[in-house]
């Protein structure tokens, strides 16, 4: 398989890959290995809310701000 990038993402890459004292193929393979796995899990989470969706399991809006207020508490007592 080729990949081609752009002259500025090429750019980048051999940036990145001269700092980490690695070879630029070895850190573009590890980006789109990062990006697929990523996206899998993406797909995946969407599918298990669309399926709890489906079976009514949704939170109201005041729960969701419940929840996200419990967890900034917290992230800021363990800070």
């Amino acid at each position: 398989m080729e990949v081609h990038l752009t002259p500025e993402l090429e750019v980048k890459l051999n940036r990145i890959a001269v700092e980490q004292g690695r070879d630029a193929s070895l850190v573009a393979a590890e980006a789109i290995e990062r990006l697929a796995d990523h996206e899998g899990w993406f797909m995946d989470a969407v599918e298990r809310g669309l399926s709890e969706a489906g079976r009514g399991e949704l939170l109201d809006h005041f729960e969701v701000v419940t929840r996200i207020e419990k967890r900034l508490l917290n992230q800021q007592s363990s800070s």
